[in-house]
């Protein structure tokens, strides 16, 4: 007998998972416009949950904003079906790219993309005074702590020394200043959306992949790719992910054909298999290396450990930990070698936090304020899929995306009570948001269009909105 009752209620489980986000982000809004003057000015956000404050506007950006969500709702979901792999996969770049850009071009040129990076807090400002990039790095715990001489500015004493060395190295390749750092960092976190596909096709899920990538490059966390370093974080992260994934898949290859393969000139499948076996270590030793990079550009970062355990279990495989671990190994030794040690500068910048206006800022507004901001950054269609990706089925099952869904929520909530992102997490999350929006994988195909322009609508609204600090 079919259930006639099924479809209306996957319809209702999204309409209740985007209404509640809808709910959260419009309270989170509306109770520090309805506090006290003094408990509004604790939040230290005049936007909050989102930093930045309300500029309702249009710009050079307005048009081809619109424009091109319009044309990604009506032919990007068949699109993504129709395309082969690898131009599928260059179309959806340039598509993110031209998103970004668009979105940031609403403020113009130099408030839109040159000004992002140049503030006095940021790390550029502190790029002059690296003259010698060994001493920095001895001597980079030594500054963290505020109230000294040469303390660093807010943003490079938050984070590790890789954050900084990225923007001192990109000094030296003669890409020096805001507007070069500000396009780097959008062409490097523009890459997300891709590493998060090959990873979905790496375990076997190339239909999600393919799903997913219509809403990846739609996202409205486009808005703070364009332009802050976590961009950057977000990038070398995903494809940590990625590649952990490839090696994955590649490590259960042999096992997968039922047989030891025969590499012989007659028998090219076997040969192949033969060739991911070997190569396998490869990719593990880049993802081990790339997950841990990102450990020193953001101390935060720890938690793509999740990320990292869901892909394993998804591929059913633990043969790529080893190499992995090597890679991640040689990165640790590097840093350490050079005089930082991790756990050091993490004690202390746990201090500094502290010594700013994180102390003032209200635990008991921030804990689901950054919630709220979340949703912003990741749209009430993810909202919607959440019912569909973590289906009991689907986890007990252990689907690639489902895994990887719950994975990513396991790391925004860890980094959620630990209190150490009281706002701001529309950004420092977005390493994260990216493996959270694979939710959207799992909306049925039917409603794909509709979801897909609510996602765009919302990144078009904030954006015309609000004037964000990144």
């Amino acid at each position: 007998m079919i259930d006639l009752t099924k479809p209306p209620t996957r319809v209702r489980g999204e309409l209740l998972g985007a209404g509640l986000a809808a709910l959260l982000v419009a309270v989170a809004f509306l109770v520090p416009q309805l506090a006290s003057e003094s408990w509004r000015d604790s939040v230290f956000a005049a936007a909050a949950p989102i930093f930045g404050h309300w500029a309702p506007r249009v710009g050079w950006g307005t048009f081809p904003a619109l424009a091109l969500a319009v044309a990604v709702v009506l032919w990007g979901p068949a699109l993504t079906h129709r395309l082969a792999w690898r131009p599928l996969l260059g179309a959806s770049y340039l598509t993110a790219l031209t998103w970004a850009f668009a979105l940031a071009f609403v403020d113009g040129w130099k408030r839109g993309i040159t000004s992002r990076l140049a503030d006095g807090h940021e790390y550029l400002a502190e790029v002059p005074g690296v003259t010698d990039i060994p001493a920095m790095l001895h001597g980079f715990a030594d500054r963290i702590l505020d109230g000294q001489p040469d303390s660093w500015t807010t943003h490079v004493s938050g984070h590790p020394p890789g954050a900084l060395l990225f923007f001192v190295l990109l000094d030296r390749l003669g890409l020096g200043g805001p507007t070069w750092a500000g396009i780097v960092c959008v062409l490097v976190g523009c890459t997300a959306p891709l590493a998060v596909a090959v990873a979905l096709r790496a375990l076997g899920s190339e239909d999600r992949a393919r799903a997913v990538l219509p809403f990846l490059v739609l996202a409205p966390a486009a808005i703070w790719i364009a332009v802050s370093a976590d961009a950057v974080f977000t990038g070398v992260t995903a494809w940590g992910v990625a590649l952990l994934a490839v090696a994955a898949g590649r490590a259960i290859a042999p096992a997968a054909s039922g047989a030891p393969p025969v590499t012989t000139p007659m028998n090219t499948a076997a040969t192949a298999t033969s060739r991911a076996d070997r190569r396998y270590p490869v990719a593990a030793v880049a993802a081990g290396m790339l997950l841990a990079l990102g450990i020193y550009l953001n101390y935060g970062l720890v938690l793509m450990g999740f990320l990292a355990v869901a892909v394993l279990f998804a591929a059913r495989t633990a043969r790529p930990l080893i190499p992995a671990v090597l890679g991640a190994l040689f990165v640790v030794a590097a840093f350490t070698i050079a005089g930082f040690w991790w756990f050091d500068g993490y004690h202390l910048v746990v201090d500094r936090y502290y010594q700013g206006i994180a102390m003032d800022r209200p635990y008991g507004y921030w804990w689901w304020g950054n919630l709220a901001a979340t949703v912003c950054a990741v749209g009430l269609a993810t909202a919607a899929a959440l019912s569909h990706a973590l289906a009991p089925a689907r986890l007990r099952a252990l689907e690639p995306g489902s895994l990887l869904v719950a994975a990513a929520l396991c790391a925004i909530a860890a980094a959620d009570i630990s209190g150490l992102s009281k706002a701001e997490t529309e950004r420092i999350w977005l390493p994260f948001d990216m493996w959270l929006l694979v939710a959207t994988a799992f909306l049925p195909a039917a409603r794909t269009r509709p979801w897909l322009a609510v996602q765009a609508a919302g990144a078009v609204i904030l954006v015309h909105l609000l004037k964000t600090n990144w």
